[in-house]
């Protein structure tokens, strides 16, 4: 190492301190692991993280790790390369704090078999491992690496999506062992409790995880086994062992106190859900009856509140805790409806046949109420109450315990359709298959497409719940571009002094280049250090110049504008809000659009968590031109600010960027509120979504514009990273000086 000027003095360092703490044999070993790693030509930057990985290793434990984290580098860059074993090794400290020093023979085992079966990997495991062991044994590691080579199929770019936890089977390999406490670890308490309450020992089996499906799982029912979730997304610890025992208790209330299951028939979806509603009710109150505890053990999953929009999931959850408590105050008339029903029926409450007249004659009640009902979205809720599926018959169209009960009923009940002539057509005995096979047209959705679902935080239970919203994208309206032009001519001064910094910054500081082959200048120290490799009678570096180079930047935006209802509030000058908002972003599109630097405009608002809406006025991949302009006009105010998903979208959005830099600009006139939460879980939710946005490495920055939302701002973007604009007028000189301000960070 001596002759390497640039690393001499970090393997000295290292040398010394490893001489003083270990003894001549030890060294020895030491020292030919080090040469292993020379002989495979391992390169510097290897090297240095090795060395750095000995300066930080504990004297307690011995010099056996340093060596076999030798061995196994060398062994990683024979098959993978010298940049996947420096990774490798840079990530060995980590995986040491994460998994003990014990579990590190391991650990290095599975990474030399993921070099020698996805060298191209190895890296991408390294910059991930956090993620990757967060909750995890050594065991699960493996499992996980091995799962990722056997689903990828041979195909390198799929490994790469996988172990960049960018494909969906990674995640929640993850995700398993991070919620703790599962079917597996609860399986023998859970048993012996429901043994207890009625003295029938239950079959509960396991659920397999069906890793395609978004949705929460529920407990399944196929008489006389409980098949019961893997795991409860986001639940974890004393709440998931209380959560298992809640469901199976009512699953077996079902078994207890179930009647035959109910035929199909031609029961429409939402039918369908209201008599499965009614009859968990049904056999909950028998249960209850005997055992009166149980209401402690179901009552706290039974959240829903009396306010938010009037929607068919809103409204099956109002009237699910109404039936559950008939001491909850809810004045909702068709939730009322429901309640006096079934108080009615107390007297046959032992009849299952109740359950499909009052569902039968709610679904009516419900279906003339206009009111969406999307069965394929829908999910029985509280979360401890089972799928539904075991309560029909389905004839020979029965599902597995793989379908949800929605999907099911979609796909399972037909109702045949004549057309006019059809008597005189001769009978076809493949139309049925026919039938299937075609697709059959849906009406589009006047909310817009669905493009996305996000989790949510709970801030009541401490919880995310996952795919709890949903995001529309809503087709732009365009507008007449010239009202933007216009405005923009009368903020032509602006205009001007962000034409002059656009300048500058266009020109920019140039960057000054060392050892260079050609250059204006020479180099100083390149040039000594040729001359001393001469005296040695060595080859001298060429690279002896100096140049110049123009400042690269390297920034993609994505600016999110909140249009929701409050925008539509007039200043003094006779304009809105919006307006002005308008007319900054415009002169901010200006700026970027001469500068050169990818940027994204997306306009959101929401409509409860189903109706998160978000309008596209210019994506990344289309130039700012008039069409933008227009669709920038025809923005309108109106609804609400779901903050928490918009910044998720926008993360998902501004991702794929191939910039260094990857910057959300937040423009919002208050805090995030809407119609079926508290603002403060919305606050909260926000926190999390900037945070993780931080984690994604983008970075995030709030523009307020009202003085009583800057509280909530600073607490979701970080007191750094909010501005407050008093002066609503002032917005577009502000925006556009904070761009500029973020663009040199």
């Amino acid at each position: 190492m001596r002759p390497r000027e640039t690393t001499w003095p970090l393997f000295r360092a290292t040398w010394d301190g490893l001489v003083a703490r270990f003894g001549d044999d030890e060294i020895a070993c030491w020292v030919a692991g080090m040469l292993r790693l020379v002989d495979v030509n391992a390169g510097p930057s290897c090297f240095v993280a090795f060395w750095s990985l000995c300066a930080t290793h504990p004297a307690d434990d011995g010099i056996a790790p340093l060596i076999a984290a030798a061995d196994a580098g060398a062994e990683i860059c024979r098959h993978a390369g010298a940049p996947a074993a420096t990774a490798a090794i840079a990530a060995a400290p980590t995986a040491r704090r994460l998994l003990g020093l014990p579990a590190m023979p391991r650990w290095w085992q599975i990474m030399e078999n993921l070099a020698r079966e996805a060298p191209e990997s190895v890296g991408t495991v390294a910059k991930h491992l956090i993620e990757i062991l967060t909750a995890n044994d050594v065991d699960d590691f493996g499992h996980f690496v091995a799962a990722g080579l056997k689903a990828a199929a041979g195909s390198k770019q799929r490994r790469l999506n996988f172990f960049a936890l960018q494909d969906e089977l990674a995640r929640r390999l993850i995700e398993r062992p991070a919620a703790g406490v599962g079917f597996a670890e609860t399986e023998a308490a859970t048993k012996a409790f429901v043994t207890s309450l009625w003295g029938v020992p239950p079959l509960l089996r396991n659920l397999p995880t069906d890793l395609g499906q978004t949705q929460q799982r529920r407990v399944s029912l196929a008489a006389p086994l409980i098949r019961m979730p893997a795991f409860y997304r986001g639940v974890e610890g004393d709440a998931a062992r209380a959560l298992y025992k809640a469901a199976a208790a009512h699953a077996q209330a079902h078994l207890l106190f179930g009647g035959p299951r109910f035929p199909v028939g031609t029961l429409k979806p939402l039918q369908l859900a209201l008599v499965t509603l009614i009859e968990d009710a049904r056999v909950e109150t028998l249960a209850m009856r005997q055992l009166p505890g149980l209401r402690r053990l179901w009552a706290p999953y039974h959240v829903a509140q009396p306010n938010g929009a009037a929607t068919a999931p809103m409204l099956l959850a109002r009237l699910a805790r109404a039936l559950f408590d008939p001491a909850h105050p809810d004045d909702d008339g068709f939730v009322g409806k429901g309640r006096a029903m079934f108080q009615a029926a107390q007297s046959r409450i032992a009849d299952p046949t109740l359950s499909r007249e009052i569902g039968m004659l709610l679904g009516n009640d419900l279906g003339q109420m206009r009111v969406q009902f999307n069965a394929r979205t829908y999910v029985v809720e509280p979360l401890y109450r089972d799928d539904g599926l075991g309560l029909w018959d389905f004839g020979d169209s029965a599902p597995t315990s793989k379908e949800t009960l929605e999907l099911t009923v979609s796909a399972a009940r037909t109702e045949p359709t004549e057309a006019p002539d059809s008597r005189d057509a001769p009978a076809d005995p493949n139309a049925a298959d026919d039938a299937i096979a075609r697709a059959r047209p849906v009406a589009a959705d006047p909310r817009g497409t669905v493009v996305a679902r996000y989790p949510e935080w709970d801030q009541a239970y401490g919880i995310e719940r996952p795919d709890w919203t949903t995001v529309r994208e809503v087709a732009a309206r365009r507008g007449d571009p010239r009202t933007i032009e216009h405005a923009l001519d009368q903020a032509q001064m602006l205009r001007n002094r962000i034409a002059q910094l656009v300048r500058g910054v266009r020109v920019g500081r140039p960057v000054r280049l060392k050892r260079q082959f050609d250059g204006h200048d020479f180099d100083i120290d390149a040039m000594i250090d040729a001359g001393i490799s001469l005296r040695m009678k060595r080859d001298a570096e060429p690279r002896i110049f100096r140049a110049s180079a123009p400042q690269h930047r390297d920034l993609s935006v994505l600016l999110l504008i909140d249009i929701s209802q409050s925008t539509r509030d007039r200043l003094a000058s006779g304009a809105s809000i919006l307006d002005v908002e308008r007319l900054a972003v415009a002169v901010l599109a200006e700026a970027m659009d001469a500068l050169g630097d990818p940027f994204c405009l997306l306009a959101f608002a929401s409509n409860g968590r189903d109706d998160v809406q978000v309008t596209a006025v210019k994506s990344f991949a289309e130039p700012y031109r008039a069409d933008c302009i227009g669709r920038l006009a025809g923005l309108s105010s109106g609804l609400s600010t779901r903050l928490g998903t918009a910044l998720r979208h926008a993360g998902a959005s501004i991702a794929p960027a191939r910039t260094l830099r990857k910057l959300v600009i937040v423009l919002t006139d208050g805090e995030p509120s809407d119609i079926d939460t508290a603002q403060t879980d919305l606050v909260e939710d926000a926190r999390r979504a900037a945070a993780g946005l931080r984690r994604r490495g983008i970075d995030s920055f709030g523009v307020v514009l009202d003085p009583g939302g800057i509280t909530a701002a600073s607490r979701i973007f970080g007191r750094g990273n909010t501005m407050l604009v008093p002066r609503v007028e002032d917005l577009p000189g502000q925006l556009s000086g904070l761009y500029f301000r973020l663009a040199r960070r």
